[in-house]
């Protein structure tokens, strides 16, 4: 596809017809402090030899987490992705299948969504759940603007133990629909501290199991108080594999249970991309954002599958779509779906012992050289209390270890710079634990 620049005649012709003085007026939302005005220090132009030879090098300045010990969590973890199921996601009748714009023409699309929705709803022990979101932290989002529509209240209470990078996406998806959002202060163990909070005014209340700190926590008291008062209920879930051990969302109480699904069949990728997973209850179903794909038969009584639910922009008039997010995950909840066909239910649930195992085991070893572990009840996530968390990771990276991430990363201004997160799952060993206790004793003994 050639690239045509437009004239500066077209520019304005544009912009007279939308009503904008200049290009910038169309970035007034954007704070000043956010814009960039001058060009970034790189080379106006390139060779393709030259910029393939940078880029290789920026790329060897990476170290991959199999290299070594590795204890990072926060939101995206380490796993064990069976080589199958790579093979299996190229093969061309899924690589190439994307969004059903023309849903029943496309059968075996639909069919592997409506496999992932049976999955979830059933991982997170609720009605029904939807085709997809990008990822966790606008599921969360979307739950929220879902809440204020079901409610039609216009407030949300965030726990302290919502992953940061969860809050600051709603809170900026939540500012364009002018809710208001109380953010609770960072806090290890203070989940419940959500249902002081909780008012005639209040749309949802959302808590995070295990939460950012690695902490679970049974929410059905915050379930209860919440449906007191005629709020919902959404419990986030950054960790998928916990799904194996611990009390589903619906068990608790949930009214929507949003999750990244990353830990199952996705590796680590830089940041992504990844899956987020959401289900609600039935009587909530006309509100869930994305689309949602069912099964039927057809004339002749064979099964099929349609799309049966899109309440999205592209398919209604814009003012009443539930959401305008514009696909779903198709190849990342396609792996997801084939991971955890392969495990099924008995092999996740020692997936998810394995991993409580070798927290446990990092855990002790920790508390052997003296660190304060932070994290009462966990799953494979603990926090620890260690000075200059981030000096420490930085000085262990010499040691070739990579030791969790710092809890100042994720929130600069928490006050919690000597936090540090750290979490196990199945592919860290015995000798990774026993490196990393002897490199902490090292700088901290």
């Amino acid at each position: 596809m050639r690239y045509l620049p437009l004239t500066p005649d077209d520019r304005a012709q544009m912009l007279g017809v939308i009503g904008a003085a200049d290009i910038d007026a169309l970035f007034s939302d954007v704070p000043a402090a956010a814009r960039k005005r001058e060009l970034f220090d790189l080379p106006r132009r390139a060779g393709e030899l030259e910029v393939e030879r940078e880029l290789s090098g920026l790329a060897a300045r990476n170290r991959p987490a199999g290299s070594g010990p590795f204890f990072c969590g926060a939101g995206a973890y380490r796993h064990h992705v069976p080589a199958s199921v790579d093979h299996i996601i190229q093969r061309s009748e899924f690589l190439t299948s994307y969004t059903p714009y023309q849903p029943e023409i496309a059968q075996g699309t639909l069919q592997v969504l409506f496999e992932f929705q049976t999955q979830v709803a059933a991982l997170t022990g609720l009605d029904v759940a939807n085709a997809s979101m990008y990822d966790g932290s606008t599921a969360c989002a979307e739950a929220v603007m879902m809440s204020q529509r079901v409610t039609r209240r216009e407030k949300a209470i965030l726990s302290g133990g919502l992953h940061p990078h969860y809050a600051a996406t709603t809170q900026t998806i939540a500012h364009a629909e002018g809710m208001e959002i109380v953010r609770q202060s960072a806090a290890i163990d203070a989940e419940a501290a959500v249902i002081d909070a909780i008012d005639a005014e209040t749309a949802c209340v959302v808590v995070q199991t295990p939460n950012v700190f690695g902490v679970v926590t049974d929410v059905s008291k915050i379930s209860e108080a919440a449906h007191a008062a005629g709020a919902l209920l959404i419990v986030v879930t950054t960790e998928a594999v916990s799904f194996g051990l611990l009390k589903s969302p619906g068990e608790m109480g949930a009214d929507i249970a949003v999750a990244e699904g990353q830990s199952i069949g996705n590796a680590l990728n830089y940041g992504g991309p990844y899956v987020g997973l959401f289900a609600a209850r039935e009587k909530l179903v006309r509100q869930m954002p994305g689309r949602l794909c069912g099964e039927t038969v057809d004339a002749q009584g064979r099964r099929g599958y349609v799309l049966t639910l899109s309440t999205r922009e592209q398919h209604i008039r814009r003012e009443k779509a539930t959401s305008n997010i514009c696909t779903n995950s198709g190849l990342c909840a396609l792996a997801f779906t084939i991971h955890l066909s392969l495990l099924g239910e008995v092999g996740l649930r020692q997936m998810a012992a394995l991993n409580h195992s070798r927290a446990r085991e990092l855990k002790g070893a920790l508390e052997g050289i003296g660190v304060e572990v932070l994290t009462p009840r966990f799953f494979n996530e603990i926090a620890v209390r260690v000075p200059d968390a981030a000096g420490v990771v930085e000085a262990l990276l010499a040691d070739d270890i990579v030791a969790g991430v710092p809890y100042s990363r994720l929130a600069p201004d928490a006050g919690m710079d000597d936090v540090l997160l750290l979490a196990a799952t199945e592919t860290t060993t015995s000798e990774d634990i026993a490196a990393l206790a002897a490199a902490l004793k090292g700088r901290i003994g």
